[in-house]
């Protein structure tokens, strides 16, 4: 449901300014390796379902809202689990970070379901993948969230610190977070400041389903928007193949068609319920855990978050008190556009370098500085 895909779809309107000059050989040496040995994420199969299955038993969640997971399996100390915004999916939300994340352990794509959505049941499943890479494998994963996934990552671990559960991660990376529904709409705000927000609006001030025209008039937005920014060839060509091309925008195309109204009204309504983090902002709560965690915005939020968002504001003023062991910076490009909220495709060599060093410093066991 494109009115709630604000991460990525605003990521493809991003401005298409001057690229580097090794990028293209860049996107040569990695299309050539595809060749060899091509993506392929195949449906993974969790060898764990305790947690999932007692929320399934006592009826607090269907079936079809499950989401699905997907794996690439490599040899490597450091497996990571992606979470991504609305849309993309998972799979396409790092579609030029999987060669990266690939190089340091086995990947999993976390995509969620079309037709419903549950964060009891997706926190759930999350729990016994993190058990089965942790106890079956001895890999305890990273968590790489983007977005609306970022913000559920932040409710899932707040939902654990209170429950006194410890959870077994290697380290987290959230980008460009959005934790709770004051980060898209400020309070009492009478009209949204983003094209984002008031195409979101109607799906928040009302507990019935938006109406069928408002529906359609939000899809039609977002499908404009990533319309806007794939027709932009010469830009795009830099970035990836035209094959890569003509994937990513099936695979984005086909999330915007098929998740339904129940899916996302369900979705917004999940972040509607979400605390903001500056609520909880105590001792009795905080931190939320002692991994190592690095915290990214870009340069240009402002196209997606509200003005004065709580999440960027705690991450960017007090990030050590909900992260001991964090870094959180703004990723520029110097060089040409500015970095868009999410924009993990478009300014993926942006983002790339803070990420390789917090991965390094994972396999080597250096602590992170101070930022």
């Amino acid at each position: 449901m494109p009115a709630l895909s604000f991460a990525p779809a605003i990521s493809l309107l991003a401005a298409f300014g001057r690229v580097s000059p090794t990028q293209p050989l860049r996107t040569f040496i990695r299309t050539t390796g595809y060749k060899l040995r091509p993506p392929r994420p195949m449906p993974h199969t969790p060898l764990v379902r305790t947690a999932q299955n007692a929320v399934l038993r006592a009826d607090r969640a269907g079936p079809h809202q499950m989401a699905t997971f997907l794996s690439e399996q490599r040899k490597g100390p450091v497996p990571t689990i992606v979470f991504g915004g609305f849309v993309p999916d998972a799979t396409e939300q790092v579609f030029l970070m999987r060669g990266f994340l690939l190089k340091n352990g086995s990947v999993y794509y976390l995509n969620y379901p079309r037709h419903g959505f549950s964060t009891d049941l997706l926190f759930a499943q999350l729990d016994d993948l993190v058990e089965e890479l942790t106890q079956e494998h001895g890999t305890p994963p990273v968590i790489f969230a983007v977005s609306f996934g970022a913000g559920l990552i932040i409710e899932w671990l707040k939902r654990a610190r209170r429950a006194r559960r410890t959870l077994d991660l290697r380290g987290i990376v959230l980008v460009s977070p959005v934790a709770c529904i004051e980060d898209l709409l400020a309070p009492g705000e009478a009209k949204p400041s983003t094209l984002l927000g008031r195409a979101v609006k109607p799906f928040i001030n009302s507990d019935i389903q938006p109406d069928p025209r408002q529906i359609e008039k939000t899809r039609t937005i977002f499908v404009r928007m990533f319309e806007a920014g794939a027709q932009n060839k010469a830009a795009l060509a830099a970035l990836m193949s035209r094959d890569e091309l003509r994937h990513l925008h099936t695979s984005v195309m086909a999330t915007i068609a098929g998740v339904d109204t129940q899916g996302a009204c369900e979705r917004m309504q999940a972040l509607k319920q979400f605390e903001s983090p500056s609520s909880y902002f105590s001792q009795a709560l905080l931190p939320l855990t002692q991994v190592p965690a690095l915290i990214l915005f870009a340069e240009n939020e402002e196209a997606v978050l509200a003005a004065h968002a709580p999440t960027r504001f705690v991450m960017e003023a007090a990030h050590r008190a909900y992260f001991p062991r964090s870094r959180c910076q703004t990723v520029r490009n110097h060089q040409g556009s500015p970095v868009q909220h999410a924009s993990l495709v478009f300014h993926c060599f942006n983002f790339l370098p803070p990420i390789s060093h917090f991965y390094r410093g994972l396999k080597t066991g250096k602590l992170l500085r101070a930022a």
